[in-house]
């Protein structure tokens, strides 16, 4: 039941103002007046993508109802989420036992430990088909009822317009599927940001076979609409929220990251030099990270104007590509800002509004797309192998980070394909105990057929053209950190010499000692072995 005394509060406020449709008004309530529509093991969407754009207000209201009468592990749900949120929902959710389900990409130390201890059941899967797959109702098989339906979608929004469409906050995600697929719909409205209204490209995009193909030639060509139709009987309850989202500064740009966007800027100067890129490049896509972030910074710094970008998340260092007059124009899916940067942005929101759109993910991933529109891809994994191959998700094969999220989207269909990382990364007793360059990954997301460069702060290695034995050699000489390329280039000569005695030379490798890094590890806490023997 609806408290009228809250309502009676909140029509004096803002979110009257943001609520244009007069027939909504009394659906304005407090969280905890919804909190019985919640049954354990229902099926829940929510909004939001990369920490960005999520519930906060219902989510932690359930939250408390949990903790508050001791249900934990009685109260479990079917979570769907365009990608992450923030850890004061969903990773406070893992930590009172309320997820079963978890998909398809998550960040948290909670959710990780509980994927990683059987707690959650997690499925990884590409971010521009996930929203595909939950229409077609490949994760409700097992849901009684309607198998195509969700039970409820939590969705932030920052105006409800005339028709009562949805103008979303800060990301887009999969917030048109989830309006469409759930049988109730509760809407905050954050009025602690502005209207957004003007920022979204939406659609609703038919399944197989009535999709047709989507008409972008250029980033900021626009296909849909700028809020999103909702049945106003779905809706069962309107939510105030003045919940920030639960985003992070960013790390600074040190040494390492700043090697690295050199070599990126270098080998972009030398594609234009030969005719293989034009003066401005072509659009580009950054994954999530301190060092996604400097490398556009970098590019940012660098001599090419009238950038583009097509990618899935716009970061802080993209404000100061907009504000040094050298990138035109972004379309993303999600803006992931530091609490400074969303200041920034708001503060200067004339500035910034007619630069920027977000779309579904299933458009601003969609593999025809950035095939189209020829993205340079830029990802960080948690290694590559000696050729080529690249683990984004399982950290020595088995424990799930946070999952491939657009990468796989991104590297497998862009023009180029770039992945980048430290040569090596600290552990508790060896300041270069991991090598990101390992003789054969523990867990391939992508594989050599997908990447084009490979980047360290030591250098560059271009592996276009090349064959399997001159990627080995190009990556370790130009990639592999000093401690680590002696014993990388041993166990390659090692495996080659193997190989051609038995007429398996295209590719060598010696399976017996494969993993031995990955062992040193576990029992010495460094994968820098002193032999293969």
């Amino acid at each position: 039941m609806k408290s009228s005394k809250v309502a009676d509060t909140l029509l004096n406020t803002v979110i009257k103002d943001r609520i244009k449709r007069p027939s909504l008004l009394n659906k304005i309530c407090d969280p905890q007046s919804l909190i019985n529509h919640f049954q354990n093991g229902m099926y829940l969407g929510w909004s939001g993508f990369a920490g960005t754009g999520y519930p906060k207000m219902m989510p932690i209201a359930l939250a408390d109802h949990v903790e508050k009468n001791q249900l934990q592990g009685k109260m479990k749900y079917n979570l769907f989420v365009g990608a992450s949120t923030g850890a004061e929902t969903e990773d406070r959710w893992a930590g009172l036992d309320m997820i079963d389900r978890r998909y398809p990409h998550q960040v948290g130390r909670n959710l990780r430990k509980g994927i990683n201890s059987d707690k959650i059941r997690f499925s990884d899967e590409h971010l521009s088909i996930f929203a595909n797959e939950l229409q077609y109702g490949y994760y409700t098989m097992n849901k009684e009822g309607n198998k195509r339906k969700l039970d409820i979608a939590i969705v932030e929004a920052t105006e409800i317009t005339e028709d009562g469409d949805i103008v979303p906050g800060a990301s887009v995600g999969i917030l048109p599927e989830i309006l469409q697929m759930a049988d109730k719909v509760i809407i905050e409205l954050n009025t602690s940001l502005p209207s957004l209204r003007g920022l979204h490209d939406m659609v609703s995009i038919p399944l197989p076979p009535h999709t047709k193909p989507f008409p972008l030639s250029r980033v900021d060509d626009r296909i849909g609409v700028d809020a999103f139709p909702c049945n106003p009987d779905k809706i069962i309850g309107i939510v105030e929220s003045q919940a920030p989202d639960a985003t992070t500064d960013n790390d600074p740009e040190d040494e390492v990251s700043n090697a690295i966007a050199q070599h990126i800027v270098r080998f972009l100067e030398r594609e234009v030099g030969a005719g293989r890129l034009p003066p401005s490049l072509l659009p580009l896509q950054s994954g999530i990270g301190s060092i996604a972030n400097a490398v556009i910074g970098g590019i940012s710094r660098s001599p090419f104007e009238n950038i583009t970008v097509w990618t899935e998340v716009l970061q802080d260092t993209f404000l100061d590509f907009f504000d040094n007059g050298k990138l035109k124009f972004a379309s993303a899916t999600s803006l992931r800002f530091s609490p400074a940067g969303f200041n920034r942005l708001f503060s200067n929101w004339p500035n910034y509004r007619d630069k920027l759109v977000l779309r579904n993910q299933s458009i601003s991933n969609g593999a025809e797309l950035v095939r189209r529109l020829g993205v340079i891809a830029l990802n960080t994994p948690v290694e590559f192998d000696i050729y080529g191959h690249v683990n984004s998700t399982c950290v020595q094969g088995s424990k799930m980070l946070n999952g491939v999220g657009g990468s796989g989207d991104f590297l497998r269909n862009s023009k180029l394909s770039i992945v980048h990382a430290p040569s090596t990364r600290p552990t508790k007793t060896d300041e270069h105990g991991i090598t990101s360059i390992v003789p054969f990954c523990s867990h391939i997301d992508h594989p050599e057929h997908d990447i084009d460069v490979v980047v360290t702060e030591q250098g560059l290695a271009d592996l276009r053209g090349l064959c399997p034995r001159d990627r080995a050699r190009t990556i370790i000489e130009k990639c592999s950190h000093p401690l680590y390329k002696p014993l990388l280039l041993d166990y390659y000569e090692r495996a080659h010499t193997k190989g051609l005695k038995t007429f398996s030379s295209h590719e060598p490798h010696m399976l017996d000692k494969a993993f031995k890094m990955y062992q040193n590890l576990e029992e010495k806490g460094t994968m820098r072995i002193s032999s293969w023997d």
